[in-house]
């Protein structure tokens, strides 16, 4: 759920129709807070966020009639679904293509049918454009999305404060992210005034920046000018020195990691899109050969770190399912803030 500007009291509930996500109040104010006119554009406090804090990030749903096999496996589709409710993260990210066709106002249906079990378990969903989300007039696919997530309404991109630790920028890769674009200077903005508190900052969009290039492989998927220009963006950002980047990325059905240039950067496409074989090469961090990878990567908050787990569908022909931990990683906070963090009484 995005932001909610009222007022409860003691045992309301808020009904986030376009979302779909209830949210029970456990204060005498939202637990989603609309944030001031400048940045960022929602805020979580604290007080709202599990102890320790975690997050689940996966994209390439495809959100469709499940009688369409092709477009995505319905059924893996699911069980994620129910397994990242199981989860309760205090925010959901989905990289893009939330839906096979975002012409279609049925597809959306479907999203709101399958998740309501994310409605029951009121987590909060913080979702990106993907490509699919454009497969029509463009006008009529992006009022398609308000209407869905009505909180973003007039954003193509947007941020969030989630506790004092994490802030988190979805993007639009579908939008230029090239030098001197409106959105390469939003995201300088967003840098310069982080809070000082804050010591992780996820980039989440469809496209992935930095990718396992396939010898054969389409322009489209092995990497394109527009996310390496964000990539090469983020090396330069004085802030990195302060606080640590994650980029999560969708768009390639499969699963990635890569460390460039002291960021971390995961592709997580294993949403139940069809699955796509890759050659994993040295730069590569993961290098299990398992296929297919429908997943999701969960990051849990451990001290001056997060913890980062890739969770698997063990076996996508099975009729029940059965889970496995296929990566495991920690994303440590900037040296400069632990150093500061190590200091202070």
């Amino acid at each position: 759920m995005i932001a909610l500007r009222s007022r409860l009291r003691l045992f309301w509930v808020v009904t986030a129709i376009g979302l779909g996500v209830l949210i029970c109040s456990r204060a005498f104010t939202s637990r989603v807070a609309a944030a001031p006119a400048s940045r960022p554009d929602f805020i979580r406090d604290n007080r709202d966020l599990s102890q320790p804090l975690r997050i689940v990030v996966y994209g390439d749903t495809r959100f469709t009639d499940p009688r369409n096999t092709s477009a995505a496996n319905p059924k893996v589709r699911r069980w994620l679904v129910d397994k990242i409710a199981e989860e309760r993260p205090d925010a959901v990210l989905i990289s893009g293509d939330v839906v096979w066709q975002g012409r279609r106002v049925s597809d959306y249906d479907v999203y709101r049918e399958e998740t309501k079990v994310w409605r029951d378990a009121h987590l909060f969903i913080y979702p990106t454009l993907g490509n699919h989300e454009f497969d029509g007039i463009e006008s009529e696919c992006l009022e398609h999305w308000w209407q869905t997530f009505p909180e973003l309404r007039g954003r193509r991109w947007y941020s969030v404060k989630l506790g004092d630790d994490v802030y988190i920028l979805n993007l639009d890769s579908n939008s230029s992210l090239l030098p001197g674009s409106e959105q390469i200077e939003w995201i300088r903005s967003e840098l310069s005034h982080l809070p000082a508190s804050v010591r992780f900052v996820f980039f989440n969009l469809h496209h992935p920046p930095v990718v396992d290039v396939q010898p054969h492989g389409d322009p489209d998927h092995n990497g394109r000018p527009n996310e390496r220009a964000l990539a090469a963006f983020l090396a330069q950002a004085p802030e990195k020195s302060r606080v640590r980047f994650v980029v999560t990325a969708g768009h390639i059905h499969n699963y990635e990691r890569f460390y460039q240039d002291g960021i971390v950067y995961v592709v997580v496409g294993g949403g139940g899109a069809p699955p796509r074989p890759i050659l994993r090469f040295p730069a590569d961090l993961y290098q299990v050969p398992n296929f297919p990878n429908y997943h999701y990567l969960k990051f849990v908050e451990d001290g001056n770190r997060l913890a980062g787990t890739m969770i698997r569908v063990a076996d996508p022909e099975a009729a029940t399912p059965q889970w496995e931990e296929k990566d495991h990683f920690e994303v440590e906070a900037a040296a400069e803030l632990k150093t500061a963090s190590a200091k202070a009484p």
